[in-house]
This record gives structure tokens, sequence and C-alpha cells, in this order.
């Protein structure tokens, strides 16, 4: 198994254990996306207590890639840190972002 197998299947342990069903193609490309900040643990997981981190979230991925700003943007990230676990310190950002995406109804930018 390649380090990029490992890192989705990571990914679909986490979502799976939090409850989320998980579109094995989206959460693939998610991980894509994001190069090879995901083999760094210190980017692979999201701070979500760390406010600079999460105007990172909404400046550089929310706003800039998916076109949402304001109150939806701050939703859609109250939702990733709910489905997760708001106690849960490893969330890990391929499925913080899927999150996001689904909940914003923004799949397709990863088709």
């Amino acid at each position: 198994m390649s380090k990029f197998d490992d890192v989705v299947a990571q990914c679909k342990g986490q979502m799976d254990s939090c409850g989320i069903d998980c579109d094995d193609n989206l959460l693939k490309a998610i991980c894509k996306s994001l190069g090879p900040s995901i083999y760094n643990k210190d980017s692979f997981l999201v701070a979500a207590g760390d406010k600079a981190e999460i105007d990172n979230i909404k400046e550089r991925y929310i706003s800039k890639k998916l076109g949402i700003e304001g109150a939806e943007a701050d939703a859609a990230i109250s939702h990733a840190v709910e489905k997760i676990g708001s106690s849960n310190r490893q969330k890990m950002r391929p499925v913080f972002y899927y999150l996001i995406a689904t909940k914003l109804g923004k799949q397709s930018i990863y088709s």
C-alpha cells in the first residue's frame, strides 16, 4: 500500500468512527489537492481551537477555492468541528475539508 493510500485509509477510519458517509472519490480528490502536506503530521491535522488556523482555512480554502464567505463559511467550519467532535484533537485536514465541501455543496470542484 502506498503512503497516499495509507493517508486515505486513516481518513476513512476517522470518518467511520464519526459516522460520516464517505464518497471515496471525493476524499481521494481532496487528499490529492492538499499535495505533500498530507504527509506532514503538523499540516495534516487542523488546530480548530487556533483562530489563526481557522482564519487561514476560511481565507485560503473556503473563500478562494470554494468561493464562499461570511456566515456560511463560519457555519461550515462549525459543522466540521461538530461532526468530528470538538474534543477530538486529531482533526484530519482532508476529513475537515471533506465536511466543509459537502456542507456547502461544492463537491463538483473536485470532479
